[in-house]
């Protein structure tokens, strides 16, 4: 019971020998190479959840999500990946839903007291710094753990404008991209997909074609497992239904199978 200062550094330092992850015990722990642990974890749970993709256009972004399958008996309309924050500015995203629940909450009261004090709607990259510096402010503390989401923001910064993409992650880091995959284990190959792919100015169609055939790699069930939305000039959004997605489905696996019947032929 009356332990001498060296011997509870001597039994401390025979504890970090025994158990030497026990630097991801804590979250204002770093690890001595630098880490921060739990929000590595986090990111991992990131990783783990849905794929989600956003592209910007000429005059639009498309976000398009890949819907896990539903139990016979649930209602798929209360399972949603992609959310409107405020009316300019919409939200999809990969990880923990309750978790991304919360952070939308705080988003969305974020928006109203914006625009209770300036008489105007908030930008999409103020949204997107919000929820940054929120995330951000869960990986410095104690009793809290990191928010385990990545999010994709679409939206515009006045009333005409034309829509801007934006990501953050559990590290509470913020960027503007001209297209993006976050969440699920495909996430890179996807990424160097769109990079070879992307063009500049692409119009509303080629981008939801494109955002199609991203998910397309990694979903098995076409059209019945994604969620596609549109964020056009203003904020203004179109969430396209199923038919429309199974009708964009049959064209790019036809035009598929055009590229492959020639080699086939030879």
């Amino acid at each position: 019971q009356n332990l001498s200062l060296i011997e509870i550094q001597c039994l401390s330092f025979l504890l970090i020998k025994q158990f030497p992850m026990s630097y991801d015990r804590a979250i204002t722990v770093f690890s001595p190479d630098g880490h921060l642990f739990q929000v590595e974890y986090a990111m991992e749970a990131v990783r783990r959840g849905s794929t989600a993709v956003g592209i910007k256009g000429k005059d639009c972004v498309v976000l398009a999500v890949e819907r896990r399958a539903l139990a016979k008996l649930q209602d798929s309309r209360t399972i949603r990946k992609i959310v409107a924050v405020d009316d300019r500015t919409t939200l999809a995203f990969a990880g923990l839903t309750a978790d991304a629940r919360v952070l939308i909450n705080k988003l969305r009261v974020e928006g109203q007291s914006y625009r209770l004090t300036m008489e105007d709607s908030p930008g999409v990259e103020y949204l997107a710094r919000y929820l940054a510096r929120t995330q951000q402010q869960y990986t410095q503390r104690g009793g809290v753990r990191p928010f385990g989401i990545a999010s994709l923001l679409a939206g515009v910064e006045s009333d005409d404008g034309v829509p801007f993409l934006y990501q953050t992650d559990p590290a509470g880091t913020h960027s503007r991209w001209k297209a993006q995959v976050i969440g699920g284990r495909n996430a890179k190959s996807l990424r160097e997909f769109l990079e070879k792919q992307y063009a500049e100015e692409m119009d509303e169609t080629t981008c939801v074609k494109l955002a199609v055939q991203a998910l397309l790699e990694v979903v098995d069930s076409g059209a019945k497992t994604m969620e596609v939305c549109i964020v056009k000039r203003g904020g203004a959004t179109e969430n396209l239904d199923e038919d429309k997605l199974e009708a964009i489905v049959k064209e790019i696996e036809s035009e598929q199978e055009e590229k492959r019947a020639p080699a086939g032929d030879s």
